[in-house]
């Protein structure tokens, strides 16, 4: 398993993007959780295999419809943190 976190930058809140996000990680069997931060941005941890890691992150580029995604930052990570399902923090 690998890890990573990553920061959404853009028109990312009030869009339904952690939505979209818990349903894309759901359909690549990826855990972790989604949250949007106090500066507009989105944040996430993500637990899932290498190769479904790499397509998340691919999306999270694009992001759902009504999104505008300007920048990601995304840092691979160790983690010994075990999620059984991706969910939005609130």
């Amino acid at each position: 398993m690998k890890a990573i976190t990553a920061i959404i930058h853009g028109r990312v809140q009030g869009v339904w993007f952690r939505g979209s996000t818990q349903q894309k990680a759901n359909e690549l069997g990826i855990t972790g959780w989604v949250k949007n931060t106090l500066e507009g941005n989105v944040e996430l941890e993500a637990h899932g295999e290498k190769v479904q890691l790499e397509v998340f992150i691919a999306w999270l580029f694009k992001g759902p419809k009504y999104s505008q995604v300007e920048h990601v930052d995304v840092e691979w990570i160790g983690s010994n943190t075990q999620f059984y399902s991706f969910n939005i923090k609130h």
